[in-house]
């Protein structure tokens, strides 16, 4: 005999939400995080981002766990650390670059589970465009490609799906077109190579910020660009009618620093301080999340996964480090996030611990930086020499009272870079710093 339908739950049954919402994720690439206009910066126009933020959950002190985009848009797709899914650096060791060394990589990744291959398995369309570095992109778990992916021809980080944005959005506003009228629920990979170098902005844009230095209007100019795509994105998401149940999720591979007179070697990209690791964070659902602004909790990009996952109905796998960020209480617990800078190109594929050249945690407003000393000949660069901010020695740093990183503590707080020490050593224990 079924159980009689109290008004209370007849009303929870009536407003349920549906079962699997569509799922959009908006990556920017090279992009420093405090160049929004939500996060401050009066310059530069991000309009549709702002939108983003100011109706959705954001988190402003969310960081990437290792400021390099492979690395970085791998940790997105399979909620793990670097050193968990290994891929670690964009390109195999120097001497070994070649189609087959590439296509280890490539299978190296492809022995972890994606965000996108659990919501296929689940039944949704899914697209990948823009940045994707691990071969053709279906074994990835997505059901179609921009990007064809073949090492063999020359496919390394996104060939043809690199198109989207700069040239064209049609493949994006084709791809929910056909979801919606099949009423299918989507996943969408938008991860165009914007505001990333080249910077070629469109003059109407560029012409905006000419009394700025050039360099500087030139990557203020892409980030509009790059705005103007995805105001196009969700405009073609309510034309379509999907709006309502589409989860929305922004964020950047890493970030970046535009240095007045051109770009030179800054502790940002491929650097283990926050201009290459923060990013801000935003969820965006019309029904189901209500705006928010949190400039407390700290929060991970490998949580992207352990969010979307059950937001469509799914559960996080088993070792899956990142937490739910939409649930308040899981942002309060969380103690600290951590994360790790490795060398561009890998000296040992399978080994993540050949590649490490920085580990850091932040913890409060403390961030500490430890160097393995035993990869200090790695480059960071191919062919880089010494880089100015480099260091060999245990970095301690008050991020709130100094955010640009530039006053050392760990001489005057020996005990605090201690204690900060042994949580990074029991998140990824690397033998020659433990302390």
């Amino acid at each position: 005999m079924r159980p009689k339908l109290t008004p209370l739950i007849l009303a929870a049954a009536l407003h349920a939400w549906p079962a699997d919402p569509n799922v959009v994720l908006i990556i920017s690439d090279d992009h420093g995080w405090p160049d929004y206009g939500f996060m401050g910066n009066a310059q530069v126009r991000t309009p549709h981002i702002d939108r983003l933020a100011r109706e959705g959950l954001t988190l402003t002190r969310g960081y990437v766990p290792s400021s390099l985009c492979r690395p970085s848009l791998a940790s997105i797709m399979t909620g793990l650390y670097p050193h968990q899914h290994r891929i670690t650096g964009n390109d195999p060791p120097g001497e070994a670059r070649n189609a087959n060394s590439r296509a280890s990589m490539v299978r190296v990744f492809q022995e972890s589970k994606t965000l996108a291959g659990l919501l296929t398995a689940r039944g949704y369309m899914s697209l990948q465009t823009g940045k994707w570095w691990e071969g053709e992109c279906k074994c990835g778990g997505f059901t179609e490609c921009m990007t064809h992916g073949d090492v063999a021809r020359g496919g390394r980080h996104g060939d043809q799906g690199l198109d989207i944005g700069r040239k064209t959005m049609q493949p994006v506003f084709s791809f929910i077109d056909r979801a919606a009228s099949g009423k299918k629920p989507f996943f969408l990979w938008y991860a165009p190579m914007m505001p990333h170098t080249p910077h070629n902005p469109p003059d109407r844009l560029l012409s905006k910020y000419m009394g700025l230095d050039f360099g500087i209007a030139k990557y203020y100019a892409m980030i509009e660009w790059f705005d103007e795509t995805i105001g196009q994105l969700m405009d073609h998401l309510s034309k379509a009618g999907v709006a309502d149940n589409t989860l929305v999720v922004y964020m950047a591979d890493n970030g970046w620093v535009q240095v007045p007179g051109g770009v030179v070697p800054s502790r940002a990209k491929l650097s283990p301080y926050d201009a290459g690791l923060r990013t801000p964070l935003i969820f965006w659902h019309p029904k189901r999340i209500r705006p928010a602004r949190d400039s407390d909790a700290l929060a991970s990009t490998v949580d992207v996964a352990a969010t979307v996952l059950p937001f469509a109905g799914l559960k996080p796998l088993a070792g899956m480090p990142g937490i739910n960020v939409l649930d308040a209480k899981a942002r309060s617990r969380r103690e600290a996030v951590f994360g790790a800078i490795f060398a561009h190109s890998s000296a040992d594929i399978e080994k993540p611990e050949a590649n490490v050249k920085y580990r850091w945690v932040v913890r409060g407003r403390h961030k500490l930086v430890i160097p393995h000393t035993a990869n200090a000949s790695l480059a960071l660069w191919p062919g880089s020499g010494s880089v100015p901010w480099m260091r060999g020695q245990t970095e301690l740093f008050d991020i709130l009272a100094d955010p640009g990183e530039q006053s050392d503590l760990s001489a005057s707080q020996p005990a605090l870079a201690k204690e900060l020490a042994a949580l990074v050593n029991r998140w990824w224990p690397v033998a020659e710093n433990r302390q």
